[in-house]
């Protein structure tokens, strides 16, 4: 699978309360389910105004329909090329 970077632009995303979060958690988690193992939620890091999210998928289109299905935004999909560690 490949790994994903999405942008998903949230006005007061940094606001949202933990209840608020488990709540969207558990609506991506019931999605991620029905779609089976084609897409994996890895993990997301919420800021100011948005959540940047990280996932594994067989094609950005299953990322797409995961958002749609879940009503998220999903400003901006980048697959993941390569990455670096501090040595």
């Amino acid at each position: 699978m490949n790994k994903y970077i999405i942008e998903r632009e949230i006005a007061g995303a940094g606001d949202l309360t933990n209840n608020d979060l488990d709540q969207i958690t558990d609506k991506s988690c019931s999605i991620l389910r029905e779609m089976g193992p084609e897409i994996e939620w890895v993990e997301s890091y919420v800021t100011d105004n948005k959540i940047y999210c990280v996932y594994k998928a067989e094609s950005k289109d299953l990322i797409l329909r995961h958002a749609e299905q879940g009503g998220f935004p999903a400003n901006a999909i980048s697959e993941v090329k390569n990455m670096i560690k501090p040595k």
